[in-house]
């Protein structure tokens, strides 16, 4: 295993991390997988055994069931983690049973302590944007918990651009803790995070956490133009990623084929292996339902892909070159950033656009 430092923060974390959006299986969630106890135990030491020293959760997966799976099987061994867990999301039908006001925030950490058995959570992601909640009682509210040492570090998930670059404001202008982290979905099919969060990162220092890396299941090999497995969580129903252009997803699982037949190793690794070339990117947070799925992911720390390689997964999945990248592309490269570059990079071959 690898490990990289997140953030402007001196904490390092493993390269993969394990998401544990499959313990419980409550409600929708059965859709992923019901990992009980006994399953949960199984997975997490094959994890630690590869060296992944984070374990991410949230307070609303199966409805604080994956949580208390987290804390059973972690228990006598939490000192050798970092846990990561999250709030925002309604997690019942009362008027403050959402969001990021003071009163959900503080309640929903101790409730989430007492399930993972610990004093403290390592890091602690706001789950989405909240637009009702003043910023500035959110970062008080995190602060409190900082203070009395229930939290360590805190990140957010799901924030556009301008929602965290407004949180960094107010937590500088008001001296309040920082996001050290984002975790976002980023995937070779879906790469809009270049426009405005990886930029972000490189240049505010907040480190990139990676949620569903293969997409749902539809980068790891699995799925092709004519085969799509029938135990798949699609196949249940489930909805996420949208994907809005079927052609170029397919076209994108073509060059991950032929790169992993002619690499001996599995589509999936060589998926994984291309994110954790992109900038600011400090750990994915993979799932599986079996050992071996776990084992494939932990494997793809060490493939290195080369320049060639990742140029044709490049021209297979870049993003369309919007405004004001483009122009900005035309007229301004001479004094771009390392922000700038982690989209523009991607877009040097093209010449004056």
């Amino acid at each position: 295993m690898k490990y990289r430092t997140l953030g402007r923060s001196g904490l390092k974390v493993s390269a993969l991390s394990m998401g544990t959006f499959s313990f419980g299986g409550v409600g929708d969630f059965a859709k992923v997988a019901n990992h009980g106890v006994k399953e949960a135990r199984r997975l997490v030491d094959v994890c630690l055994d590869g060296g992944i020293n984070v374990f991410d959760t949230a307070n609303m997966y199966s409805l604080g069931r994956s949580e208390e799976i987290v804390g059973e099987v972690l228990e006598g061994r939490r000192d050798r983690v970092l846990i990561s867990s999250k709030a925002r999301m309604r997690i019942d039908d009362g008027p403050n049973d959402e969001g990021t006001s003071r009163y959900h925030l503080i309640r929903e950490c101790e409730r989430s302590l007492k399930r993972l058995r610990t004093d403290h959570i390592d890091i602690y992601f706001m789950h989405e944007w909240d637009g009702v909640t003043p910023v500035e009682e959110m970062l008080g509210a995190l602060d409190t918990l900082i203070q009395q040492g229930k939290i360590r570090y805190i990140g957010c998930s799901n924030y556009s651009g301008w929602h965290l670059m407004k949180a960094l404001g107010v937590a500088e202008a008001m001296r309040l803790p920082r996001f050290v982290a984002q975790q976002i979905h980023y995937t070779l099919e879906a790469r809009e995070a270049e426009y405005e969060l990886l930029p972000i990162a490189i240049d505010q220092g907040v480190g990139v956490m990676v949620w569903s890396p293969l997409a749902a299941g539809l980068l790891s090999g699995a799925f092709g133009r004519d085969r799509a497995p029938a135990s798949s969580r699609q196949a249940a129903g489930w909805t996420e990623p949208p994907i809005r252009d079927a052609e170029r997803l397919w076209n994108i699982v073509d060059v991950l084929d032929s790169i992993a037949a002619a690499r001996g190793v599995t589509a999936a690794q060589v998926a994984l292996a291309w994110t954790l070339t992109r900038p600011g990117v400090a750990s994915l947070v993979v799932g599986g339902t079996e050992e071996q799925h776990f084992l494939d992911n932990i494997a793809a720390v060490d493939l290195e892909l080369e320049a060639a390689e990742l140029e044709r997964l490049n021209q297979a999945s870049r993003v369309p070159y919007i405004y004001p990248y483009w122009h900005q592309h035309n007229f301004a490269r001479d004094r771009f950033s390392p922000g700038d570059w982690a989209l523009h990079a991607s877009y040097e071959d093209l010449g004056k656009v």
